[in-house]
């Protein structure tokens, strides 16, 4: 059952409230597969807004450092008052984990994929999902530029399949970007766009083309920046301060592509590039290089910055250290 608790939306009037509330009387499980980044700031979120968690991984302890590290960002809420002591214990408490499928979504209402950007996992992940859940569960992937419409096709319930696109890190970003498959049916969309405003997240409905609107802009944003670095136009502190400074962005692209992660960069530029069959998509050669040698930014200690646990001084990486102008 959904825990009673007021939504951070405001609700402007008593339709839309009855609208909400509809809504919570559909969806009282929700089943997260993969407890990494994603997954874990995914179920975060869930938990913390009343409803019955369902975190699946295939191994155990990836879970219990998944919850360890919830509880960490929980506490960082309890300190800014944002989340009393007693609400963290709650929250954390409807969180169970499973290491088998089958169990936890047999009663789930709305899964949300969030394991590793690969075509062919997602698709095994979602015709075994297909073949398990019960007919009204809704399926959504919170994959960051590949198709929902194929994805569902490997399904029985394509218009059930949508997109629920979370950012990172999942309990401080706003956005949500819902991306409807070719067969997607309206109520589903409907309910998903309900149920993240009452996340207290801004949905945005797009469509599905490769990259969607989010990472369709982005990833190319961050490729001619690497391009810019590949061919000597400047340096990384450089690159990053012109677009911190000059654009207002609140990190430079080469810096906010270690914590994305390369690999997932890469991914991403690759299904533009196949989508699109547009060679202005295709990954920097050095992406590429980076990748295959396995510098993939924060999560392996070094991109095109250098990281040191517990320290948040961002030094750039010696491959790309130059002149210093004074």
């Amino acid at each position: 059952m959904v825990q009673t608790q007021e939504s951070p939306v405001k609700i402007t009037s008593s339709g839309q409230n009855e609208k909400i509330h509809s809504m919570l009387q559909k969806v009282k499980v929700v089943t997260v597969i993969g407890s990494g980044t994603m997954g874990n700031g995914i179920c975060h979120v869930f938990a913390q807004f009343g409803f019955q968690v369902h975190m699946m991984d295939i191994k155990q302890e990836a879970m219990d450092k998944a919850i360890a590290t919830i509880s960490k960002n929980m506490d960082r809420q309890v300190a800014k008052n944002t989340l009393s002591e007693e609400a963290k214990k709650e929250a954390l408490s409807r969180i169970t984990t499973y290491t088998d499928m089958a169990s936890a979504v047999k009663d789930a209402d709305v899964v949300v994929e969030a394991a590793t950007e690969n075509i062919d996992l997602k698709i095994k992940i979602f015709q075994d999902l297909d073949r398990l859940c019960p007919a009204h569960t809704i399926l959504a992937t919170n994959t960051s530029s590949i198709s929902i419409t194929r994805i569902g096709s490997y399904t029985k319930r394509p218009g059930k399949v949508i997109g629920m696109h979370f950012m990172n890190p999942v309990p401080v970003m706003r956005l949500v970007e819902i991306i409807n498959g070719y067969a997607t049916d309206n109520e589903v969309t409907q309910l998903v766009h309900d149920l993240s405003a009452y996340l207290g997240k801004v949905p945005c409905v797009v469509g599905d083309y490769p990259g969607f609107i989010s990472n369709r802009i982005l990833m190319p944003l961050i490729n001619e920046a690497i391009l810019a670095l590949q061919e000597g136009v400047a340096g990384v502190e450089e690159i990053d301060t012109i677009m911190k400074l000059g654009m207002a962005h609140p990190m430079g692209p080469l810096q906010l592509a270690d914590f994305i992660g390369l690999d997932t960069c890469y991914s991403i530029m690759h299904v533009l590039h196949m989508g699109f069959g547009n060679q202005k998509y295709a990954p920097a050669t050095l992406l590429a290089n980076m990748v295959q040698a396995g510098y993939l930014g924060v999560k392996s200690g070094e991109g095109f910055y250098k990281y040191t646990p517990g320290s948040k001084e961002l030094v750039v990486s010696e491959r790309f250290e130059n002149k210093k102008w004074k």
